[in-house]
Parts: structure tokens; C-alpha cells; sequence
């Protein structure tokens, strides 16, 4: 079969101009330094990479330390694969554990230990101290507010629904007058995404919000975290994400 498509005309592509170019070299730039350094930091002094931070972070800000496991691929921003990997691996430390919670729907939480809390309370001041060094102590008070605008309209382009949750998170805690409540407000606005289709057929969909056909089933979901679960202990298969 011949292949007839017509590859467009360079006078139809939206080359970059040099500023364009220079910008996208720079963030490209950040992008693959910046979650290196903190990663690096992370497992120096802690043993936890960003994601499993990230996951012991989510839970421990939720009443009850226990978040569905839909909604944490939100908060922790991984696939459905790398979340399931990640929660096998913090299990077995004894920081996590996994429940099955039978309903209309049966769902699975993860919900955050006493150990898995005193791992992450121990992490969070270098982690902290770390992401004060790399980030604001190189810019001025006046490029905070330069940045937070910057960032929002990208993650505005990247996942609209994270964007509004985040504008939603952000309008509620200066209401409050706290920076203390901005974690709370926006894990309720993230909630509030997902909160229309709990378990949805893939832990992808809160993720890049496609929709699903139809809602998961736990032998699905039971098979998927056993196959995982069992690819995770394989010695085969590297153990970072």
C-alpha cells in the first residue's frame, strides 16, 4: 500500500523563533535538572525518591491518612503502572498498606502508617531546605510571583483539571488567611476533580482526563496490582521508577 500522505511544507510549521528556542532549551533544561537534584537529595539523605515522597506526602495531609488510589495517581502525578510499583515498594517497608473497601463500587485506598508518617516527618525538613536552595534562594521576592503566573498557564495547557483545582486550592487558602490550610484546600479541590467517577476504569483518566468506557472492576484492579505486585519483586526488574 502506497503511502500517500504529504509531509507538510516547512512554510506550515510554527518554527521557534530565537527568543522561543532559548526559553524552550532553558525549561527543557529545568525539567530534567530540577527533579534530578531534588530525587538526589531525597535518597542521600532519606532513601525515598520524589515520587514515594510525594505519595507519603498525599496521604499524610488526608483525614485518616487514606487516599483512593485513582485520586493519588492525581496527587503524586504517575501512571497507573508507576503508582501501583511505587505503593508495593513503600508496603513493603512496612510505610503503606493497601485496603479494599466494599461499596456500590469496590475500592482501593492507600493509607499512610504510623511508620510511613514518622519516615516522611524526618524527610520534609531537608527536602525543604533543599527545594528553598534550589528554587527561591536564586530568584527575587518580585520572581516568585513571576513564576507561580508562568507555571500556572503551562500547567494550564498540560492538565486543565489539575490547573483548575489548583486555581480553586489557591483562592481558598488566601481566603482563609493560611498557608498551613493551602494543602488541605487543594487536596479538597482535587477531590472534587475526581469525585464524579470514583474508580474509574483506568487510574489514568484523573490523571490526562480521558474518559472511560465503563468503571473498574476490582477483579481487574486486583489483577492488574498482582501482576505488578509480582513484576515488583522480580529481581529482573530495576528497582527506581
Amino acid at each position: 500500500m502506497t503511502n500517500t500522505t504529504t509531509p507538510p511544507h516547512d512554510d506550515d510549521v510554527p518554527w521557534l523563533g530565537d527568543d522561543e528556542r532559548g526559553a524552550w532549551m532553558t525549561l527543557i533544561s529545568l525539567l530534567m535538572s530540577l527533579p534530578t537534584a531534588i530525587d538526589a537529595q531525597l535518597k542521600r539523605d532519606s532513601g525515598l525518591n520524589f515520587f514515594e515522597y510525594s505519595i507519603l506526602s498525599a496521604l499524610s495531609r488526608r483525614p485518616g491518612r487514606a487516599v483512593r488510589m485513582n485520586t493519588l495517581a492525581l496527587y503524586a502525578g504517575g501512571s497507573a503502572s508507576r503508582l501501583s510499583h511505587a505503593v508495593t515498594r513503600l508496603e513493603k517497608q512496612g510505610w503503606v498498606r493497601r485496603e479494599v473497601h466494599n461499596s456500590e463500587i469496590r475500592c482501593t485506598e492507600a493509607m499512610l502508617t504510623e511508620k510511613g508518617l514518622a519516615v516522611l516527618e524526618a524527610a520534609a525538613p531537608g527536602h525543604v531546605r533543599e527545594a528553598r536552595r534550589l528554587v527561591f534562594d536564586s530568584i527575587t521576592p518580585e520572581q516568585v510571583g513571576h513564576l507561580q503566573l508562568i507555571c500556572r498557564q503551562l500547567v494550564g495547557s498540560t492538565s486543565p483539571e489539575l490547573a483548575a483545582a489548583l486555581d480553586q486550592a489557591i483562592v481558598e487558602a488566601a481566603a482563609e488567611g493560611g498557608a498551613a490550610d493551602g494543602a488541605a484546600e487543594f487536596d479538597r479541590a482535587i477531590l472534587e476533580q475526581t469525585a464524579a467517577s470514583p474508580c474509574t476504569a483506568a487510574l489514568e483518566e484523573a490523571v490526562v482526563g480521558h474518559a472511560a468506557a465503563s468503571p473498574c472492576t476490582a477483579a481487574l484492579e486486583e489483577a492488574v496490582g498482582q501482576v505488578l505486585d509480582e513484576a515488583a519483586a522480580s529481581p529482573r526488574v530495576g528497582s527506581h521508577d
